[in-house]
């Protein structure tokens, strides 16, 4: 059962003075959220993340865009193997067939959605043909594994590989906000600078027939407390949260989850990703909520990545289940789509 209106508003409010004095942190509201139109998407580090979401849990996730990753289990739980052959190929290329077999165990004892569930969900793949920290072949890879678990490739994926364009997210030139890096050179804020709408290409292919902005986004970005998703071993302490005036007002809306690369969560970059990627505006036009989870840097991940090795799981887990819906960061998401979607009743702080 979702919360009244007056609640939600309530809760907003609260996030508006949390923001105003920064004295506390305000728990992740609960919205009017169609349930048949949540998507997921990520760059880099988060594209490897969402896909693991959307393969863990493809009854909720209709919609997958993945920019600058590759494919689905690609690591297996091992970090040498993640920068050699899942960033790099100098270990030689992923194998789909061994990949496909993890998929076929992880089914039969429950740990990933049904095979019939995943072949309805449309997919979106950007690569930059000139990206020298996640080779471009892997993109490439991604789609060729995605294409066999579908019902109709052809129909449901779509794959852009864009000439000259280096790692990161591709956005349009903008007059206003922080420097973007430059497309072919990639850096921080891996928003690259190719006059791509990289936001409403994927959201346009995973929603379909979508209104193309037309003003500045009306809608506000909060924060809130990641504290009671602590199960997410890695997280930083608050996540964003874009509502546009409409969805905030009571209106159903569609949900898209956005999981920053390594090195674009807060703690590095602040709001430059929330604010200027390119999905507040579609999701102003199109009643879309936004969500941003945040991950923060730590020992075993000093670039504040998401977690598609296996660095959030127990020490003493030779073969980590980081890439199924028991993995700490996978299932704290998880968490936090069902309450903010009114799936399930909210989570309290100590109560994950």
């Amino acid at each position: 059962m979702r919360f009244p209106l007056a609640i939600v508003g309530l809760a907003l409010g609260l996030v508006t003075q949390a923001m105003a004095d920064d004295s506390s942190l305000s728990p992740l509201p609960v919205l009017t959220v169609d349930p048949d139109a949540i998507s997921i998407v990520g760059v880099s580090s988060g594209g490897y993340m969402a896909t693991q979401l959307a393969v863990a849990f493809p009854t909720r996730f209709h919609g997958l865009g993945v920019f600058a990753a590759g494919p689905w289990g690609c690591s297996r739980g091992d970090l040498s193997r993640a920068l050699g052959q899942c960033m790099l190929t100098r270990l030689g290329p992923p194998d789909l067939a061994l990949l496909a077999d993890r998929r076929d165990a992880y089914q039969a004892d429950g740990l990933v959605g049904p095979g019939r569930e995943l072949a309805d969900q449309r997919v979106y793949i950007w690569h930059g043909s000139a990206d020298t920290t996640v080779d471009p072949s892997l993109g490439e890879t991604l789609a060729e594994q995605y294409r066999a678990w579908l019902d109709d490739g052809d129909e449901q994926l779509r794959l852009d590989i864009s000439e000259g364009a280096s790692h990161g997210w591709p956005v349009r030139n903008r007059d206003n906000g922080p420097p973007m890096a430059d497309c072919t050179d990639s850096g921080s804020p891996y928003l690259l600078d190719c006059n791509e709408d990289g936001a409403g290409e994927a959201l346009t292919w995973l929603y379909g027939d979508l209104e193309a902005p037309q003003e500045p986004h009306r809608g506000m970005l909060w924060t809130f407390d990641q504290a009671p998703f602590e199960g997410g071993r890695g997280f930083d302490e608050q996540g964003y949260l874009f509502v546009p005036k409409t969805c905030e007002e009571g209106a159903e809306c569609g949900l898209v989850v956005a999981l920053h690369g390594c090195e674009m969560g807060r703690e590095r970059i602040g709001e430059t990703f929330a604010r200027y990627s390119g999905l507040n505006e579609w999701a102003t036009a199109n009643e879309l909520v936004v969500l941003y989870p945040q991950a923060r840097s730590s020992l075993p991940n000093p670039r504040g990545c998401w977690d598609w090795w296996g660095y959030a799981e127990s020490t003493w887990q030779l073969h980590p289940i980081h890439d199924t819906r028991e993995g700490r960061q996978v299932s704290a998401i998880m968490d936090m789509v069902e309450q903010l979607a009114g799936l399930s009743p909210p989570i309290e702080p100590g109560h994950h």
